[in-house]
């Protein structure tokens, strides 16, 4: 009786100690919550519906969703996906997950950390000098420079610093640090790299 009551003692510290399921997960499903509620409008948008859009985003492109223009359609039901991929990644980066699916998820999360918060501080940048009259809106954009500033903008970075911080935690978690910090420096690179291009070619 003793020592099963020993033993019992030795156990119940490390069993109190133990963390609670999903406990510290929260960036992870902030990202992937961030990435189901960004798809629902690019699906909706796709399916021929312009809902929220003639009041928030720039004409021209509520036009081109309005003339069901093939290409447009495709690129929408692309980003949708990708949004809904983005969340996978937030969920994927809740736990460890096997080597190389787990650097998969690290490089996909840091080069959503780049691209949406370089987007979301460029919407934010722009409002800024528009609001303080440095800078003069595009005639398609008259009236919507409030909604990329207040709106978008603050919507991207916070999806952005989500990801961020879901990548560190399970980086965190990991025996070889450094090797799996290099997957997300790769990310970021590749995405800022695909910022610039898109930038120089106005493609995107």
């Amino acid at each position: 009786m003793t020592i099963k009551r020993s033993v019992d003692d030795a156990a119940r510290p490390t069993l109190r100690r133990a963390p609670r399921p999903g406990l510290g997960e929260w960036p992870g499903i902030t990202a992937a919550a961030w990435g189901l509620l960004f798809a629902v409008p690019s699906f909706v948008w796709a399916m021929g519906s312009t809902f929220g859009a003639r009041s928030t985003v720039s004409p021209s492109l509520v036009e081109l969703a309005d003339d069901r223009v093939t290409w447009f359609v495709a690129v929408l039901w692309v980003t949708g996906f990708l949004k809904l991929f983005g969340a996978l990644v937030g969920i994927g980066l809740t736990r460890r997950r096997g080597r190389w699916v787990g650097r998969l998820m690290v490089f996909c999360g840091g080069g959503a950390t780049a691209l949406l918060v370089w987007h979301g501080c460029l919407f934010v940048a722009h409002g800024v000098l528009v609001e303080s009259g440095a800078l003069s809106p595009a005639p398609d954009l008259v009236g919507l420079t409030r909604w990329y500033l207040y709106v978008w903008g603050p919507w991207f970075i916070v999806g952005g610093l989500a990801f961020a911080a879901a990548t560190q935690r399970y980086v965190r978690r990991q025996d070889v640090r450094r090797e799996v910090r290099l997957y997300g420096a790769v990310g970021v690179l590749g995405a800022l790299l695909l910022s610039l291009a898109s930038t120089v070619t106005g493609i995107g």
